[in-house]
């Protein structure tokens, strides 16, 4: 059979959306900044910065925000040191830096660039929504003098820039308009909407998204990109990612395993995973497993067994049906039907595989399947008999070395056992 006639595809029915139409959609990485301000995460060391920005570039991320130079020495030192990598190691990436509407965070990063010979694009941010306003006793009037004059002095300083508005799916269509019109005026070609504290649903985003392009971009007769940012508060931020690329978003934030403030960002590594499944992401992620690996152990982060794709049970089962399926896959001699039968998820495309595992759930053909991967003889009846009865009456999954010293002892015992007296 055809690989297309083995999976009916329900996502992709009438009145679905045409994800084809949205390929060139690109990643910006904010593991290195956003992530860093998580309360539980650690500053990992340059060495590891350098390794994660030269994954990030083999992944196919296109941008990363290297960090917030206006944050004091160390940070100017950082984003020195991973712009100078990127220019010395030529990384297809592009660095963008987090700055306040402010001359005092903008100015470290006019001279990060100069000194490196790269152009890096600053991100200046400034809260939007009412709440905030109110909280900071700001009028419109300030907000609009700030980001007239922070866009302006990057621009002289032929820095590109990305203006960021916070709480942006929180705040009024009104001072949306004229926040990033006046940016937009002062030459920012790139706006990005944010939603900082997870607020937003799916719905809510395509509607804030349509309404910056329609209202905002398409009048402002410029060559204007849109940048969607998201966090995690509600669960619902890789489901706001794909939200905003229907609608036409040009580029989505992320960071690795999700990590930020509070919940933290959209996570990354699912991004990727989702647009490669959907066809908007034709790197080679044999290497994302790397990145994550990294990032969890560099940041201090761990792994929870069951996250997508790269969690330790992402890829396992010691369930007998389970198994049995995938094991008459793989009869069959199809790499492919066997990385797909109980997987929406292909492993092999991440640089992973399928396992099968022996636990109080496992019917005979697990114990069989272990025994022939490991070296032994699968065909022995007896040695089957006495894995698989050890396991039904176990209360958990064996680790391998558990299942090699069941084999042990079954040997032990054959070797011990005196020899049957003839008839």
């Amino acid at each position: 059979m055809q690989e297309s006639d083995l999976i009916y595809d329900w996502n992709t029915l009438d009145g679905s959306f045409d994800y084809s139409t949205r390929r060139g959609v690109q990643l910006n990485d904010e593991t290195l900044r956003d992530g860093l301000q998580s309360p539980s995460v650690h500053d990992p060391s340059i060495g590891d910065k350098i390794r994660l920005i030269h994954l990030m570039a083999e992944l196919g991320i296109a941008a990363a925000d290297i960090g917030l130079p206006g944050a004091g020495p160390r940070a100017v030192r950082d984003v020195e040191a991973l712009a100078r990598e990127i220019v010395d190691s030529k990384l297809a990436i592009e660095p963008n830096c987090a700055a306040r509407t402010h001359r005092n965070d903008v100015q470290p990063i006019i001279d990060v660039s100069q000194r490196v010979g790269i152009a890096i694009e600053a991100a200046t941010f400034i809260g939007s929504s009412p709440i905030r306003q109110y909280a900071e006793d700001w009028t419109l009037d300030r907000m609009l003098r700030a980001t007239e004059e922070a866009v302006t002095f990057a621009v002289e300083n032929n820095l590109p820039v990305m203006y960021v508005t916070e709480d942006t799916t929180r705040a009024t269509p009104e001072v949306v308009k004229a926040l990033y019109t006046t940016a937009i005026n002062c030459g920012a070609r790139r706006i990005c909407v944010c939603d900082t504290v997870g607020h937003a649903t799916p719905h809510g985003v395509r509607q804030l998204i349509r309404y910056v392009i329609d209202e905002v971009v398409k009048p402002s007769g410029e060559d204007v990109k849109v940048d969607w940012h998201g966090h995690r508060d509600r669960g619902l931020a890789v489901p706001n990612c794909l939200a905003a690329i229907e609608e036409g978003a040009h580029r989505i934030h992320g960071t690795a395993l999700g990590i930020g403030e509070r919940c933290g960002n959209a996570e990354m590594d699912l991004l990727l995973v989702n647009l490669k499944l959907l066809g908007l992401h034709d790197w080679d992620l044999s290497r994302l497993n790397e990145y994550v690996a990294l990032a969890s152990q560099a940041c201090h982060v761990d792994l929870a067994y069951n996250w997508p794709v790269f969690g330790e049970d992402a890829f396992r089962t010691g369930t007998g049906v389970h198994a049995a399926a995938i094991i008459k896959a793989e009869s069959k001699g199809d790499a492919w039907l066997a990385d797909r039968i109980y997987s929406g998820v292909p492993a092999g495309w991440f640089g992973l595989r399928q396992v099968i595992e022996i636990s109080p759930m496992s019917g005979i053909s697990n114990v069989r399947h272990w025994l022939r991967a490991h070296g032994y003889d699968g065909a022995d009846e007896a040695l089957c008999a006495h894995v698989f009865e050890a396991a039904k009456t176990c209360d958990h999954t064996f680790t391998d070395d558990e299942v090699h010293g069941l084999c042990r002892a079954y040997t032990a015992s054959r070797e011990t056992a005196p020899a049957t007296a003839g008839v």
